[in-house]
């Protein structure tokens, strides 16, 4: 064995040569003898035998309406009729997505990302799982949420289209279906279903959106605010580069800190990995703002201008860590269409991106009494489904909101969302102030200091979460889906953060909405980012968890670019050392703040890797600042009479 190890690490030149001398191999000069093929062991085609099987698979490709076929994956349960259809369209590899198993049963077969498979294989559905054009099996060309047609995409397909014409070929090509189909899916492809919306087929009875892609610019993947999230430049190399996703993200550092500091901008990066062959990167870089780029295609501003004709049910994780804003946005734009009060479906749990179809009892350090993903699935999802997907199904009673609400821990039947609302609903909103001595509180400053200041420093940047910090991922023990309930005292203890806070509370303080920053403040600089948390401080010691005695759990916090302090769309230089008001809002809350807890309010300027860095210098584009423009500054956060900061809470009396 020792010889055939050393031989292997040969370089193949000379490995060729040793076998030629020792007769192994023929000379280059002898002749060639044509020797009997030996027969194969495998055959040319070969055909499972799955009488065993609990399914029968069928594998298409369905023409769409100008000649593209989509690759298309059937799952139908052995001996189903009148079955109803759950559909679900992907870049993601339907067939991957379909068989996470070697089992003949399909749940296992179904079990991973988008398959609620207790609910859909357990109540007998037709499973459909299709790859969006340009993608793993299906032809066509492939662009990342492909606009719909209009002036983005000047053709006659889009993924509304393709779902459309996808539905047609189902009903009348499966003959176990009773025609109704319901379209599920999350992230990407909970982008799909909200498309499925647009000019329905007349046999989509139902949509599910969960955690959708909604707007990339405001408030998911790509940007929040107009600051850039960077960590996701893995996420559009891989899902771009090649049809297949073959072509992988590569890096030198174990912490990606230290692998973005490397390459000043997210720009630079960029250029250094060749992404400008990337045509959705190629997009990003000429539309750093607002504009009609982003605002065309904005999922909820789409649904606005279309008639409600398909009952929907919109499903949102209240720490969300990819797409936090898409779903209340959709809730928004849709709900005051529903005149009848049953079209319009939320849902809101204590989630990660996705957790809704896994084990739900708990997220990072965060304790839930209950697994309130099964919860979801078994007591929502499956009577939604069954009422418009089964022959005969009864109406689901479910309340128009069904919500969860963190530190008390139970589900709560709504009529509407928000309960309160920081902004138009008088007596509902109550200001919670930043005032002197880093104290928080809810009477107005009346005097003291005007302002706490501290240096933001690009050259050290604020971490988003603990070093070393992971890349994003779901596998191999990565935890990037838990960074939102991070303990961030990693960053309370740091001098660019400010952090402000109550005294312990004497009675439960309930906040259902979306905080909204009132932040006045002023920079040295020319352009400044500001990232606002609110925090629920745990008391010193916990009981029933030692390990939260003191945890600091972010309930919202988010990040706001100052260029675009008065106008999305017109990015523009501040004035260095004014005071300026800045307004936006937090992610929605729906949590209670419990006896005994503080309530803290953290202010910095800065959260990477997560978000690029703001050179601080009002520059064109940050995706080309120069190391040059990368520069300290001062910030100053008041809380003076007339130049007060606060969070605008939505509270709700008990």
């Amino acid at each position: 064995m020792t010889p055939r190890r050393l031989v292997a690490g040969l370089k193949p030149v000379l490995f060729a040569f040793l076998l030629a001398a020792s007769g192994a191999l023929p000379a280059t000069d002898a002749p060639q003898v044509k020797y009997p093929d030996y027969p194969s062991e495998t055959p040319a085609s070969f055909k499972p035998a799955t009488g065993s099987f609990d399914y029968v698979e069928r594998d298409v490709m369905i023409p769409m309406r100008d000649g593209v076929k989509l690759n298309t994956v059937i799952l139908i349960p052995r001996g189903a009729q009148h079955a109803g259809i759950v559909l679900t369209r992907t870049p993601y590899d339907a067939h991957q997505l379909t068989h996470n198993s070697m089992s003949g049963h399909l749940e296992p077969l179904l079990e991973g990302y988008d398959n609620a498979a207790d609910v859909i294989v357990e109540d007998g559905y037709i499973r459909v799982v299709q790859d969006i054009r340009g993608k793993y099996g299906s032809e066509g060309d492939y662009v990342m949420n492909r606009p719909v047609h209009g002036p983005l995409n000047p053709t006659p397909v889009d993924d509304a289209t393709d779902t459309y014409d996808t539905i047609a070929w189902l009903v009348k090509n499966i003959p176990e279906t009773n025609g109704k189909v319901a379209t599920i899916g999350i992230s990407y492809d909970g982008f799909e279903p909200l498309m499925s919306l647009v000019h329905p087929h007349p046999a989509l009875k139902a949509a599910v959106p969960m955690n959708p892609m909604v707007d990339g610019w405001m408030g998911d993947d790509w940007f929040h605010h107009g600051a850039f999230r960077q960590q996701n430049l893995s996420y559009i190399y891989e899902q771009e580069a090649s049809r297949d996703n073959k072509v992988k993200w590569w890096t030198n550092y174990r912490d990606e800190y230290d692998l973005f500091m490397h390459y000043v901008s997210a720009g630079a990066m960029g250029d250094a990995y060749g992404m400008r062959q990337l045509g959705f990167w190629n997009k990003i870089l000429a539309h750093p703002a607002y504009d009609a780029f982003w605002q065309q295609q904005a999922v909820n501003k789409l649904l606005a201008a279309q008639p409600l004709t398909v009952p929907v049910m919109l499903v949102h994780s209240l720490w969300d860590q990819e797409d936090i804003y898409g779903a209340l946005a959709v809730y928004r734009a849709i709900k005051p269409k529903d005149t009848s009060g049953d079209m319009v479906k939320l849902v809101m749990g204590p989630w990660h991106h996705g957790q809704e179809i896994e084990e739900g009892s708990s997220l990072g350090a965060i304790r839930f009494g209950s697994d309130t993903a099964k919860y979801f699935r078994e007591h929502i999802l499956r009577p939604f489904l069954a009422q418009y997907l089964k022959d005969g199904a009864p109406k689901a009673d479910l309340a128009p909101v069904t919500a969860f609400q963190t530190g008390t821990n139970h589900w709560q039947r709504l009529d509407r969302w928000p309960l309160a609302c920081a902004d138009g609903c008088p007596g509902k909103d109550r200001a919670l102030y930043l005032q002197p001595g880093m104290r928080l509180g809810f009477d107005a400053p009346a005097g003291g200091n005007a302002w706490d200041e501290y240096v933001s420093d690009p050259a050290h940047p604020v971490p988003f979460r603990a070093r070393p910090i992971q890349p994003v991922g779901y596998d191999n023990g990565l935890t990037w889906s838990q960074w939102l309930v991070d303990d961030q005292r990693e960053a309370s203890g740091r001098t660019d953060v400010l952090s402000y806070e109550t005294a312990p509370l004497t009675a439960p303080l309930t906040i259902a909405g979306a905080p909204v920053v009132n932040l006045v403040a002023s920079t040295s600089g020319t352009d400044s980012d500001w990232v606002v948390k609110l925090i629920d401080v745990y008391p010193d010691q916990v009981a029933e968890q030692p390990e939260m005695g003191g945890y600091q759990l972010a309930v919202a916090m988010d990040i706001f670019r100052g260029r675009y302090r008065t106008g999305w769309d017109t990015p523009a230089a501040l004035t260095p050392d004014k005071p300026l008001a800045y307004r936006f809002e937090l992610p929605a809350a729906n949590h209670v703040f419990l006896p005994g807890h503080r309530i803290m309010v953290q202010v910095q300027s800065s959260w990477f890797p997560l978000y690029d860095r703001n050179p601080q210098t009002f520059v064109p584009s940050i995706f080309e600042a120069t190391p040059a423009d990368y520069v300290k500054a001062t910030q100053r956060v008041y809380h003076a009479p007339g130049e007060a900061s606060y969070i605008a809470l939505p509270m709700v009396s008990h």
